[in-house]
């Protein structure tokens, strides 16, 4: 273990090859450990605690992006060989809309494949993957009927909507329930989270709430944005108003009452859980896409406290997603603000002080 620490280290910033490979035996002792960390949120947040150690340590950077050709990665699916999906954006000042938005495989081996390439004006946002391993993924386009929704890869390859949204709507983050039969889709403009089976149909609005809302009067108005359904209900991050939320479903496949995990972070975009029975939280929030706020990661405990684990000293550049794969922490940075470094991050998760923060 103490080796592979030391190599963990050493791996450079094109080490894609090396840390993107998977570690069964440090998934398990992690997921084993993080049972403790299981409990029923609370409506408090708070800044969280200090406590020893860091609790994300070892910060590489696998992979770097072209921003004026519009690689701007937005959302990361990390898949059981090890590979990562990403949405890349392909909109920004700099690029003046030229490029079109792409959804890319990268390999454990670090060879990118395009998975798809969107239209010059919309942007490719959320992802995410079926256990069967089919590929979802949300088109964002602004006034357009006919494009805007979510797609899927057919077997061949190509691509497939299969839920329609409304022209003025802002499909974003995507998640499937635990028996992989309804895909949800959180709307960052019209306050919705929307229902669809995942073989698709017509999208139907499954919640509609103040809570999901953007707030109008930000320089970049959007709400629901981050979406995960996560131990029987669907976590979901607004934007605007710095709040994760949790939504029980019911019994009957309803929205249960709203309630507040934490508060407090402003332009929070998508999130992941430590492991599938782990209520522990890795957030990013995105500041510097529209100057409101810090670039960084915070872990946030079931209680609702949290702290933040990196931040732009670290190399954070507009993170707009992570994902966690054992004791690996993936980051994706859209690299907005000046020099504009859009990249993909890891970094180890240092369970031990993870544990010894929840403790407090």
């Amino acid at each position: 273990m103490q080796q592979q620490r030391q190599q963990t280290a050493r791996r450079s910033a094109w080490g894609a090859r090396r840390f993107l490979k998977r570690n069964v035996g440090i998934a398990l002792v992690v997921t084993a450990a993080a049972a403790v960390l299981v409990s029923a949120p609370s409506a408090s947040a708070g800044t969280g605690h200090s406590y020893r150690g860091s609790v994300v340590t070892d910060v590489t950077t696998a992979a770097t992006f072209d921003f004026a050709a519009g690689e701007i990665p937005e959302n990361i699916t990390v898949n059981p060989d090890g590979s990562v999906t990403l949405s890349l954006l392909g909109s920004c000042a700099v690029c003046e809309r030229t490029h079109g938005p792409e959804l890319m495989r990268i390999s454990a081996s670090g060879q990118r494949t395009v998975l798809v390439t969107g239209q010059v004006g919309e942007a490719i946002s959320g992802n995410t993957r079926g256990d069967d391993g089919t590929v979802y993924y949300s088109v964002w386009a602004p006034g357009n009927a006919a494009r805007n929704g979510v797609y899927t890869l057919r077997a061949d390859g190509t691509a497939q909507r299969i839920a329609a949204l409304p022209a003025d709507a802002g499909p974003n983050g995507l998640a499937i329930d635990a028996a992989g039969h309804t895909l949800y889709i959180a709307d960052s403009l019209k306050g919705i989270i929307w229902s669809v089976p995942v073989s698709g149909g017509p999208a139907t609005p499954w919640l509609t709430d103040a809570a999901l809302a953007p707030v109008p009067t930000e320089a970049l108005p959007i709400g629901a944005n981050g979406l995960r359904f996560h131990n029987g209900a669907l976590w979901v991050s607004n934007f605007n108003k710095g709040t994760l939320l949790r939504v029980p479903v019911t019994g009957t496949g309803a929205a249960g009452p709203i309630r507040l995990v934490a508060g407090g972070l402003p332009n929070i975009d998508d999130l992941s859980f430590l492991t599938p029975r782990s209520d522990v939280v890795f957030a990013a929030q995105n500041g510097s896409s529209s100057n409101n706020g810090p670039d960084r990661v915070v872990v946030i405990y079931p209680n609702g406290t949290y702290k933040a684990v990196l931040t732009s000293a670290d190399g954070l550049a507009s993170p707009s997603a992570t994902a966690v794969r054992g004791n690996r922490l993936y980051i994706t940075d859209g690299g907005v603000p000046e020099p504009h470094d859009p990249k993909l991050q890891t970094a180890r998760i240092n369970f031990p002080a993870l544990l010894a923060g929840a403790a407090h």
